[in-house]
């Protein structure tokens, strides 16, 4: 029997509720404690069985005795939360962006190393079950080399799919909370997945622009090199409707022996996989076997494998599978991306 884990959440939004949901059906963990500032989360944390929630995560590390902490507060929150949560020798993992600076993100490592715990990053599309398939296939040799690959992620970003039925939080359309926009949102994740596959990466070229009336940018292009020798291009927007479970999203690789893209992995009716899905899980539990909880949501079930994961090298005292080091080097390569875009967009100004 594992040793139980004491676990706390900070930030019980969507995400937070989904790693809630991950938490409590983890065999060792016990989620003790929820903070939110927002009464209704709050009260959806205790309907989903936290006994004690509080309205500031400073009052629920002075009051808790923890082993680990989720960060999924706003990503201006996450610095100071995660250092706190270090500070009170909570293990702590972190909703993405890790940080919105190179600068916050080594304050956090620093409060980790300071007081001997581990941090995790949720970059969960490395979890994805067709990106597993083709790391698979990448490291089987299947491929041969791969001069060349290209990832997109596009989205409706801060926004419901009409009609609206919710309005933005504030602190979403504000680049000093976010550290920027669907580069820093939805890039990151893109760039995990392509540093791990083809190791460290290099920006070479960024576009960023505007599609709507945004205070930052909604689409972006970005050109890397892996000191593997692969040349990547990635895309990612704010621009188009997204109604889950249908994702805009793939991830292809060229190499020297075959070409394989995500998409061919994916199953092609999510309705039909669902309730497929919950039926194996019946079975599985007839059996007397451990029903796959997040399998139906096939999506979900990647912050599901990320934050067990990072769970089972807490309780090990393992470093995590991503780590802290790693949510960093994404941080870097973001803001280098939009330096190279600011000095190309002046480039392009002063030759008008």
């Amino acid at each position: 029997m594992p040793r139980e884990l004491a676990v706390g959440l900070l930030g019980v939004g969507h995400i937070g509720t989904v790693h809630l949901q991950t938490a409590s059906t983890l065999e060792g963990v016990d989620v003790v404690a929820a903070a939110d500032a927002i009464e209704g989360n709050r009260a959806r944390a205790e309907r989903l069985g936290v006994r004690r929630t509080y309205d500031d995560y400073a009052d629920l590390l002075a009051s808790e005795s923890l082993d680990a902490v989720v960060v999924a507060l706003p990503p201006f929150l996450h610095a100071d939360a995660t250092v706190a949560a270090a500070e009170a020798g909570c293990d702590v993992f972190v909703e993405k962006p890790f940080a919105r600076t190179p600068e916050e993100g080594r304050r956090m490592l620093d409060a980790a190393e300071a007081a001997g715990v581990s941090i995790g990053v949720d970059h969960t599309i490395r979890y994805q079950p067709e990106m597993r398939r083709l790391k698979e296939l990448f490291d089987e040799g299947r491929l041969g080399h791969v001069p060349v690959a290209s990832i997109s992620r596009i989205n409706n970003g801060p926004f419901d799919a009409p009609p609206a039925r919710s309005t933005v939080p504030t602190w979403q359309l504000d680049p000093g909370a976010t550290g920027g926009g669907a580069l820093m949102d939805l890039g990151i994740h893109l760039l995990d997945v392509l540093e791990w596959f083809f190791g460290d990466l290099t920006v070479e070229h960024a576009v960023t622009d505007r599609q709507l009336n945004l205070p930052y940018e909604d689409a972006a292009t970005v050109v890397v090199r892996g000191e593997r020798g692969t040349t990547a291009t990635l895309s990612c927007g704010f621009f188009q409707w997204e109604t889950p479970p249908d994702v805009t999203s793939y991830l292809r690789l060229d190499g020297i022996a075959d070409s394989v893209v995500s998409t061919d992995y994916v199953p092609e009716r999510f309705t039909s996989y669902a309730a497929r899905s919950a039926l194996e899980n019946l079975g599985r539990r007839l059996r007397g076997d451990e029903p796959e909880y997040f399998k139906p949501t096939y999506y979900y079930q990647a912050h599901y494998w990320a934050l067990r994961d990072f769970l089972a090298a807490a309780r090990d005292g393992e470093e995590p599978p991503v780590g802290g080091e790693t949510g960093l080097r994404m941080v870097e390569h973001v803001r280098e991306a939009y330096r190279i875009a600011d000095a190309d967009a002046a480039l392009v100004e002063v030759t008008e």
